[in-house]
């Protein structure tokens, strides 16, 4: 287990960075930009900007927050939310990112997903996927941040989203996100056995041994937080080092 990467995920509304819990609730905590550099001071691996109502409202509001922040950050900046061409994703590309993750407007048109990885290359079209568990077992693929119904089968939709062409997966479970109980476990165990590109495992993260089980035991390529970091619940240096007694090497 080499080279696992850990991500702070940073959700993004207007200016101010929040969390919310399950997509609910929602609080402002801050300036992005000032938690984006603490990050990447404390050692982070890479960063993640998801502008959370860019869907809802057709418009993309982060390429002036990440033209700021590459100037002094300088580690992959993934940013996703409210992309819906090719324009979009090279002035992102332009204004600094080295990644796009892509959910609605992948749902709505598939053939974006081979647009993108065609044009800029499959290592920087990242399908993003929030997954919530339906009363009949399977875990439904759900889009503009976790309030509209897809109906996709999450797992169907990652092994299509490979074929298409995307060379990373981001993975939310919309039933953990911000609650600190730990990741779901089987929602990534079968994606990461489904297909044959990295996956991130986000939503659930509130204790260094919930980072080791989702690795050894759901086969994450990479995790995300955002709850347990914005919040100073535990430290990237501590968590690399638990990573570290536990088998896990990190970058």
């Amino acid at each position: 287990m080499t080279n696992v990467r850990l991500i702070a995920k940073l959700d993004i509304k207007g200016p101010k960075l929040i969390k919310g819990i399950r997509y609910e609730g929602v609080r402002v905590i801050g300036d992005p930009q000032d938690f984006a550099q603490k990050y990447y001071q404390d050692g982070i691996d890479e960063l993640i900007y998801i502008d959370t109502v860019a869907s809802l409202y057709n418009r993309i509001s982060l390429f002036d927050l990440v033209e700021t922040t590459v100037k002094d950050v300088f580690i992959p900046l993934t940013v996703g939310g409210g992309i819906r061409n090719l324009d979009d994703v090279d002035r992102l590309l332009r204004s600094g990112a080295d990644k796009i993750a892509i959910n609605t407007e992948a749902v709505k048109n598939p053939g974006l997903i081979s647009k993108v990885a065609r044009k800029f290359g499959s290592q920087c079209m990242v399908l993003s996927i929030q997954a919530c568990k339906q009363e009949d077992g399977f875990w439904e693929a759900y889009t503009d941040c976790g309030r509209e119904h897809s109906g996709l089968n999450a797992v169907d939709w990652a092994i299509k989203g490979e074929e298409l062409g995307a060379g990373e997966i981001l993975l939310t479970s919309v039933d953990r996100d911000g609650t600190c109980k730990g990741y779901d476990i089987d929602l990534v165990k079968n994606i990461t056995k489904s297909v044959n590109i990295p996956v991130i495992a986000t939503g659930g993260m509130g204790h260094p041994q919930n980072l080791v089980d989702v690795i050894k035991k759901g086969s994450a390529d990479a995790v995300a937080m955002g709850h347990v970091l914005h919040y100073a619940k535990l430290d990237i240096i501590e968590l690399k080092q638990y990573c570290k007694k536990n088998g896990i090497s990190t970058r």
